[in-house]
């Protein structure tokens, strides 16, 4: 059972790994990278934690009954077993508690902002606010809330390059693909370091969904600059996503053609790209061989393997 610490220290290593090649995918690539390496390192990490309580369990009277189990799973001393077990099941509650937490949360978050949106038909909500705001609010249907200092702060153009970002937010529901995340990083806390990053991807996605439906990069990128110097601090939910949000700077000069920072070389790229692979299959591999030794133990407490 040694390899079923294997998932939940390989976030630590994969974590930088997708970060740094993230940085050298376009943006929605990026997105789906993030989104799948934090999804299933999370699945991993429960997996792993899952398995470490079943040894200890098995000391428990009920559960030896219910598995049919004439001796315990484990072959250490019972004290370290017993207490890893009791570890692994209050990490594993705690991940529980803290992804039903946040998922509470989001909902109550996306109800509170569609109470401030108010009940207005079509589009586009237009909120009296002398606060500078403009956010994707996902729903049914999906709305674009503006502020009405947000639509001074722009000209007419501006705002027709920032209502075309907030709606490739909601035209590829990437609050789904940020809460994934977010729920993700409740599971293992190397695992918050993906945020960011996505944030930045979504960001960037929208940016030139933006640019190509006014048709002018600088325009969009003038409405992303304008917008981000206009807006402060907001009550918005955490999982929306908003034109003024991530490094604008950055976003300004990937849509002017002015990436800031050097791409990492293409013989880097393979190589980061070959270790996160390593890193997931690692982790995979061991999941299933900790599962099938698992099973072994089993069939050997049940009597039905010498």
């Amino acid at each position: 059972m040694s390899l079923v610490w294997v998932p939940l220290l390989v976030p630590f290593l994969a974590v930088p790994a997708a970060r740094r090649l993230a940085d050298a995918l376009a943006p929605r690539r990026a997105a789906a990278l993030l989104v799948c390496v934090a999804v299933g390192l999370a699945g991993c990490t429960a997996a792993a934690l899952a398995l470490l309580v079943i040894p200890g369990a098995s000391y428990l009277p009920w559960v030896a009954a219910a598995g049919e189990l004439l001796t315990p799973l484990a072959d250490g001393p019972p004290a370290v077993t017993v207490g890893v077990s009791v570890a692994a099941a209050g990490l594993l509650g705690a991940s529980a508690a803290a992804v039903t937490v946040r998922l509470l949360g989001h909902r109550a978050d996306l109800r509170d902002a569609r109470a401030r949106a108010g009940a207005v038909r079509g589009e586009l909500a237009v909120v009296p606010d002398a606060r500078p705001d403009a956010f994707a609010l996902p729903g049914r249907p999906g709305r674009i809330v503006v502020t009405t200092a947000m639509l001074r702060a722009l000209e007419p153009d501006e705002r027709t390059a920032l209502f075309a970002h907030e709606r490739a937010h909601l035209r590829g529901r990437h609050h789904l693909l940020l809460a994934a995340v977010d729920l993700a990083a409740r599971c293992h806390p190397a695992l918050r370091g993906l945020r960011a990053p996505l944030g930045y991807a979504l960001e960037r996605i929208a940016d030139e969904a933006a640019a190509d439906a006014v048709g002018d990069r600088a325009l969009a990128a003038r409405a992303v600059g304008r917008a981000a110097l206009a807006g402060g601090p907001a009550p918005r939910p955490r999982t929306v996503l908003a034109a003024t949000a991530g490094p604008v700077p950055r976003r300004v000069a990937a849509l002017l053609g002015r990436e800031m920072g050097a791409r990492p070389a293409p013989r880097l790229r393979r190589a980061v790209a070959a270790g996160l692979l390593l890193c997931l299959v690692t982790t995979g591999a061991a999941e299933l061989s900790a599962a099938d030794t698992l099973h072994a133990h089993i069939e050997v407490a049940q009597g039905e393997r010498p």
